[in-house]
């Protein structure tokens, strides 16, 4: 085994007290969460309570003012355990960064608290019914109007988008401008014209709360911008390397749960007289899932620390997304055939984690998508 030297003895007291509270608040509960659509407030308000949420914030807002690693922690151990419906990862390593790092100081003092809290869920509306990951194709709009900006649009596969209190509006403020007529803001729940959908139904995580979201002559106010106006493309590439991280993040840690599961089944599981442990079949595929999960192990690792410097180029965060997601989903398929029909059933681990797993191909800019990216890195593609 390659030891992992990432975390110190505080990282490591905290994972702990993550563990903690969602073996407490979390798993019990993730069953009924997933007939219900979503997650309850009160477990939001719990992980608050406990520094879970947004714990790189500022202190002088609310925040631990910690390193990423502890993001990466809540994120690890939320994949290790399975509870694929839990939002906090959305809210604290992606939504939380953009008013950290580009709203006013009005705009911190007044959302932040209530987001490291607990109080307020948070979610960006980047993807449209005709625009996912191709985000200059947004056609939601956001109009100057006095002191105002008037949205209109729709937004679909929100993440966190049900209970959402406060949104990320991506909208075309320059509709003629591309990329650079693009802007993000600030839309409350409650705002007049504003509407969430119906909760959408989705092949794995089903506690995961996933929802349409409308706007019809929103008015807010201009102070709810993010930045400058026509600067929302730009945040946007800026901050999407860490999103992408994250999902490599979750894929490795969740594939190592599932693998360690499947070791220990086939060692108890019994075929033909003896363990499905004893076949070479058994050994040979488990020992080849090992190995290359050490080797994404020790990438994504260093991606993380690239990262906590600084120096994480766009490219190979592109790599580390593409090369980790489709191992989990390769790891996962493997794991659930060596289950054999139990693995098919809701109600074993493994196969929620293959249903889960589907889609972190595809959010965070589709495996296809990082694939331009790398290419384009190598100088290839289309020239203009």
């Amino acid at each position: 085994m390659i030891p992992r030297t990432l975390f110190s003895d505080e990282h490591e007291i905290f994972r702990a007290t993550v563990g903690r509270l969602l073996d407490e608040e979390c798993v019990p509960h993730h069953e009924s969460w997933e007939e219900q659509g979503h997650i309850d407030r009160a477990a939001w308000l719990k992980a608050g309570e406990q520094g879970l949420l947004c714990p790189t914030v500022p202190e002088e807002y609310g925040g631990l003012g910690t390193d990423f690693l502890y993001n990466v922690v809540v994120d690890e151990e939320i994949a290790r355990r399975g509870l694929s419906g839990i939002g906090w990862g959305l809210h604290s390593d992606i939504v939380a960064p953009y008013i950290v790092n580009y709203g006013s100081a009005e705009m911190k003092r007044r959302f932040l608290p209530k987001m490291i809290s607990g109080e307020m869920i948070g979610a960006i509306a980047m993807t449209e019914p005709g625009a996912g990951s191709d985000l200059q194709g947004v056609k939601t709009t956001a109009v100057r109007d006095g002191d105002h900006y008037v949205i209109n649009g729709s937004k679909t596969f929100i993440t966190n988008g049900y209970l959402a209190d406060l949104v990320i509006v991506v909208a075309k403020t320059d509709p003629a401008g591309g990329a650079k007529g693009t802007s993000l803001i600030l839309v409350e729940a409650g705002t007049p014209g504003f509407s969430k959908g119906r909760k959408l139904k989705k092949v794995g995580m089903k506690a995961q709360d996933t929802s349409e979201l409308f706007f019809e002559d929103v008015r807010v106010p201009c102070a709810n911008l993010i930045g400058e106006e026509g600067m929302g493309f730009v945040y946007l590439m800026q901050e999407l390397p860490q999103e992408r991280l994250t999902v490599g993040i979750s894929a490795v840690a969740g594939a190592e749960a599932i693998l360690a599961q499947t070791v220990a089944y086939v060692k108890e599981r019994k075929a033909f007289g003896k363990p499905v442990a004893a076949f070479q079949n058994s050994q040979f595929k488990l020992a080849e899932m090992d190995s290359e999960l050490t080797a994404m192990r020790v990438f994504i690792d260093r991606c993380i620390e690239l990262h906590l410097q600084g120096k994480l180029d766009v490219p190979t965060v592109a790599k580390s997304k593409l090369l980790s997601t489709d191992l989990q989903c390769k790891i996962i398929d493997e794991c659930v055939q060596l289950h054999g029909g139990y693995g098919y059933m809701w109600e074993y681990p493994v196969a929620r984690a293959w249903a889960d797993a589907r889609v972190q191909r595809i959010y965070g800019g589709t495996n296809e998508i990082m694939k331009e990216v790398i290419s384009r890195s190598l100088g290839l593609g289309a020239r203009k």
